[in-house]
């Protein structure tokens, strides 16, 4: 094996060690001594890529690696990264799919910040900028807390509010095939939700795909305009992305007074991982799907009775 071959494979795996341990440490100060379980902080998926990426260019810097093959590097190493996440850290496909594309553009921006840093003689800056990298990293720690939001979807229904109502509280399965992507993947899609009764106080089940099913509780009836209720126990399942908390699910009826009814399905959720603007996209696309693929269920049961 050549030297520069034998670089290239030590920068990976030093690099992907180094990765490990600083997951460790995060895991333990944020889910242990802060309590805050499945918390993903955004120096997960920027800083410590970022130094990954630094450490590999360490190890490469004599054998100056142009751009092009370094990009195959990168590639390479975000491989091991997934592989990692998927047979040690338990993480599912999709959260994979997902985390891929930011994780390999910040191993990459490291990669070439470590060109420049080691293809100079500037070892007052180098050092910095490893100084305040890490320094960023444990103030991203200690400072991590999670985010809450909303999804708001609304359709248009061919029915009154009383005859929509009629499928709000609970439904049959969904026959459909699923058309959203990530559920062609395998996350799992709404099939079917059921209630012990129609009032104030029962218990609801939302069943997904693959054996996924959510408690739910109905905490607000008002009959024709309103059900709200509160997500009760949440299965463990890594295809639900593990750090993401879905708190409060509503849908709102409104007559339009020409006969027909829009339907509106709020959902409130917890997002445990960061950076919230890139998960968010992710996270508000998924409920999205799923309100509407239960929206329009409910819309042909409605427009057909």
């Amino acid at each position: 094996m050549s030297e520069r071959a034998k670089d290239i494979i030590k920068g990976i795996l030093i690099s992907n060690i180094f990765a490990l341990v600083c997951v460790g440490v995060t895991y333990y100060i944020i889910n242990v001594i802060k309590g805050i379980e499945g918390f993903l902080v955004l120096s997960e998926f920027v800083l410590l890529p970022m130094i990954v990426g630094i450490i590999n260019s360490y190890f490469w810097r004599r054998h100056k690696i142009s751009a092009g093959p370094s990009f195959g590097y990168g590639f390479l190493n975000l491989i091991v990264v997934v592989a990692v996440s998927f047979f040690f850290m338990g993480e599912g496909v999709i959260c994979i799919v997902i985390v891929s594309p930011l994780i390999y553009l910040f191993i990459m921006a490291g990669i070439l910040c470590g060109k420049f840093m080691f293809n100079s003689n500037k070892h007052t800056l180098n050092i910095s900028i490893l100084a305040a990298l890490s320094s960023m990293f444990l103030v991203n720690m200690i400072t991590a807390a999670p985010s809450n939001d909303l999804v708001a979807d609304r359709i248009v229904i061919n029915a009154s509010p009383q005859t929509v109502w009629q499928h709000v509280v609970s439904f049959p399965p969904i026959e459909d095939e699923p058309k959203f992507w990530l559920f062609q993947l395998g996350l799992p899609s709404p099939l079917q939700s059921t209630a012990e009764g129609s009032y104030l106080g029962a218990e609801r089940k939302c069943i997904f795909s693959n054996g996924i099913v959510f408690d739910e509780k109905i905490v607000e009836y008002e009959p024709n305009l309103k059900l709200t209720f509160d997500i009760t126990k949440q299965p463990d399942d890594p295809e639900i992305l593990g750090h993401l908390n879905l708190i409060r699910g509503q849908f709102l009826l409104q007559d339009n007074g020409d006969g027909t009814t829009t339907l509106i399905g709020n959902s409130w959720y917890d997002l445990k991982i960061k950076p919230s603007f890139y998960f968010d996209l992710w996270t508000q696309s998924i409920i999205s799907n799923v309100h509407i693929r239960v929206m329009n269920h409910i819309k042909e049961l409605s427009e057909n009775t």
